[in-house]
């Protein structure tokens, strides 16, 4: 998934995520259209493209490359470069462990707490927070063949929808 930091002016600067990580799509080593290990779909190689729109400002693209690997302990690590337009490109690192069947929890470099993923009927929903009163809801949908991911994104500050995104994410080599 793929995360963007833009300021929300009047509300000063803040770090605002547009696009996240966790395509949980699909098995690469199982059925086509079924989720037997979602963390499998990134380890290797990804790619998510995504059109951020802030509240006020114009729309406009994020690119994230990642390389996921799984650790001895089950523990997913992804690190992905993320590519804002007109921004410098930076990384950013998630660790996502299952903790439950269908539901997953961890860290990400930009959050201010806990990651939470949950299956919900098919999709994945992603929920974190960031600093300056920031919640984050991300809903993950599995394309066929479980190579890539649609992605919408809803950011809120105080209650208020302040950003959106949506984009695909696939996966792009198992290396």
């Amino acid at each position: 998934m793929n995360f963007v930091t833009r300021s929300f002016a009047p509300a000063g600067k803040i770090g605002l995520p547009a696009l996240v990580f966790l395509a949980l799509a699909a098995s690469s080593a199982g059925a086509a259209d079924t989720l037997e290990d979602p963390m499998r779909f990134f380890e290797g190689r990804t790619e998510g493209v995504s059109t951020v729109k802030i509240i006020a400002k114009k729309a406009y693209r994020s690119k994230t490359i990642g390389k996921g690997t799984i650790r001895s302990d089950g523990v997913l690590e992804l690190v992905q470069r993320v590519e804002d337009d007109g921004k410098a490109p930076h990384n950013r690192t998630w660790h996502i462990r299952e903790v439950a069947p269908g539901r997953f929890s961890g860290t990400m470099s930009e959050a201010s707490g806990p990651v939470t993923i949950e299956t919900v009927g098919g999709k994945f929903r992603l929920r974190f927070k960031m600093d300056g009163h920031i919640s984050v809801e991300e809903w993950l949908t599995p394309h066929p063949g479980g190579r890539s991911a649609s992605n919408k994104t809803t950011i809120k500050k105080f209650g208020f929808v302040v950003a959106s995104s949506t984009g695909t994410i696939r996966k792009t080599s198992s290396d």
